[in-house]
């Protein structure tokens, strides 16, 4: 049956633009639902003969009070009409538990499948992806999926059975009101057929429509947002663009609205005619004496369930059209294939210290139709820039327990080498190397228990102080987690707050300092016991008496660890064993801070320009 229906759905009929498989994927999901949709379709089979065989008793009723039968034959007659009720009632409900069950187990795997898929997404899919399109195509459009799936698969399948059912029986009564009342067909199929493909159309634009206004709140709303409409922003422009989005919106919602109600006024005004013809006809044939009063009453209750489904069907077909648009929105994103994957037998790393080893690194940033979608930046063509190499055979070694400093300009390609230790990246050629082996031949868990990385921005989830603690560590107890904070120099606050580790942090730790949500993050660090520590400008904007209670805490989180580290401070690169100086995606001088300042090159630019007036006052 579910085979049947999606050949139905042949190529012609698909919305313009809609890939082709699409309605085989969408049942696929269905596979482990199987033994539920076999009750759902037996359930539909019985409700619908109950459904055909009232109208046959409501005719035999109308026979009786015409031939004057004796009284108990209508009261039995209409206890069986009531007794047809009843477990119609009850199998309708039966039946609605059944598809409400397969539809939302359905949407559960889809959306389980994506959230799954998108957590596997290199860093480059979010770096370009607008946060507010990609939350839309999850929830808006899994949702549209989700009510028509849900709402229609019961409908689907119970009116196609009704109908043929309806069909067969009038055919047996009348032949000829049957044919009569077909004659309006045509007008069904051929409407069906345009509207669907234009209400699919309409989904489309509407979703993207929503994505967009989704976007604009994602992005005004959050902390660093809001903050910066207050700061240079026009509340007044920002309202009337809002507003102009809104606007759309609404207009494609009474745009579709009155498409879908064009369409229907239309079915029930050619369902009406029909029934005008069946009473015609019947009744003529009826005066004639060719059938009985009650056949014709029959004839015109199961017209109601013959053009009942084909209206219903058709409308149907609508949602179900309206459903694929959403559904190929979705999958689109599950075909986005992951530019980073783990190996089939991951290596771990060796116990003990490590060391990390770049071995002639060459490197260039993905092109934008590898890692993303013009649907999901929200422009007509994706950027066609990209794969030029930023880094040229970058060589060096850390050996373990060591610390390494990156120093040079910005844009010198310093974060690029360090985000391709933990494979945010993966290398065109040479090999990033954890004590020996190399990164892409690890596992992903392996990678995420050795590596730890603390950036600039210290990033935070809106929730409490130990959730963001215990999500590099679920296990930890509440004892290790106030170690870690009182190592981290956050001890005396943790003790001040009066909701303790309950303390809510705010949307990315915004309720907290600089200096602060620096310190949370260097203790979810240390919680985390990294083997490799990455500091990634971690004190770059921090004032004086922050900075020294970072460098505290990055003292504790270092010590015994292989460390690299990108900073423009002077007392992270004096400690460092050794300075590499990158410029051009390359490394143009290596050394200790002495050896530097003599050779009197690159370093010693820098140092000048950047670091004297730090040292004097030191």
């Amino acid at each position: 049956m579910m085979r049947g229906m999606a050949r139905s759905m042949r190529s012609t009929d698909l919305p313009k633009g809609l890939r082709k498989g699409t309605v085989r994927r969408v049942f696929t999901f269905s596979r482990r639902h199987r033994p539920r949709l076999i009750i759902f379709l037996l359930l539909t089979v019985v409700s619908a003969v109950l459904g055909v065989t009232s109208p046959l008793l409501a005719g035999k009723v109308v026979d009786a009070i015409v031939g004057r039968d004796d009284v108990s034959v209508v009261v039995w007659l209409a206890v069986g009409i009531a007794a047809l009720a009843i477990m119609g009632a009850v199998l309708g409900v039966a039946e609605r538990w059944q598809s409400a069950r397969i539809g939302e187990g359905l949407i559960y795997d889809l959306r389980r499948a994506v959230f799954e898929h998108v957590q596997r997404m290199p860093v480059a899919f979010f770096t370009r992806t607008r946060t507010g399109a990609l939350v839309s195509r999850l929830n808006n459009d899994v949702m549209g999926a989700q009510r028509a799936f849900t709402s229609t698969l019961s409908g689907l399948v119970s009116n196609v059975i009704g109908l043929v059912l309806s069909l067969g029986v009038m055919m047996t009564l009348s032949w000829q009101v049957t044919l009569l009342a077909l004659i309006l067909l045509p007008v069904f199929v051929l409407p069906a057929r345009r509207v669907g493909r234009h209400m699919a159309d309409l989904q489309r634009e509407s979703s993207t429509l929503n994505a967009s206004m989704t976007t604009q709140m994602t992005e005004r709303f959050s902390a660093p947002g809001a903050t910066l409409v207050k700061l240079f922003g026009r509340p007044d422009v920002e309202a009337v663009e809002f507003g102009e989005r809104a606007g759309r919106v609404r207009d494609i919602g009474v745009r579709t609205a009155m498409a879908a109600r064009w369409f229907m006024t239309s079915l029930q005004l050619v369902s009406a005619l029909a029934q005008a013809l069946v009473y015609g006809l019947g009744g003529y044939l009826a005066l004639k004496g060719d059938l009985a009063p009650g056949t014709v009453v029959a004839l015109a209750l199961l017209l109601t369930r013959l053009y009942g489904p084909l209206t219903a069907l058709a409308n149907v077909r609508v949602d179900v059209m309206t459903a694929l648009v959403s559904f190929e929105r979705v999958f689109e994103v599950l075909d986005l294939p992951p530019m980073i994957s783990e190996k089939p037998n991951p290596r771990t790393v060796p116990p003990g210290a490590v060391s990390v080893e770049f071995d002639s690194v060459r490197f260039a940033y993905p092109a934008a139709d590898k890692v993303s979608l013009a649907s999901l930046e929200e422009v007509a063509v994706l950027d066609q820039r990209g794969g030029e190499e930023v880094l040229h055979g970058v060589s060096f070694v850390a050996e373990p327990g060591a610390m390494i400093a990156l120093v040079g300009s910005s844009g010198a390609g310093k974060s690029t080498i360090a985000s391709l230790v933990p494979r945010l990246y993966d290398i065109d050629s040479g090999a990033v190397r954890l004590s020996g082996v190399d990164v892409r031949d690890l596992s992903f868990d392996a990678l995420r228990d050795t590596v730890g990385v603390v950036t600039q921005d210290g990033h935070l989830f809106h929730d409490t102080i130990r959730a963001n603690l215990a999500y590099a560590a679920p296990d930890a107890s509440d004892a290790e987690i106030m170690s870690a904070l009182r190592q981290a120099r956050l001890g005396k606050l943790i003790d001040s707050l009066p909701d303790g580790l309950e303390t809510v942090v705010g949307e990315r730790g915004y309720r907290l300092s600089g200096g602060e949500r620096q310190r949370l993050t260097i203790a979810r660090l240390l919680l985390a016991q990294p083997r490799v520590v990455i500091l990634d400008e971690a004190t770059a904007h921090l004032d004086s008496e922050s900075e020294v209670a970072v460098q505290e805490a990055l003292a504790t989180a270092l010590e015994g660890r292989t460390a690299i580290v990108i900073a423009h401070r002077l007392s992270t690169i004096r400690a460092a064993d050794q300075i590499l100086v990158v410029e051009a995606g390359q490394i143009v001088e290596r050394g200790s801070h002495d050896e530097l300042l003599a050779r009197d090159g690159r370093y010693a630019d820098l140092y000048r320009t950047q670091f004297a007036e730090q040292d004097a006052v030191a």
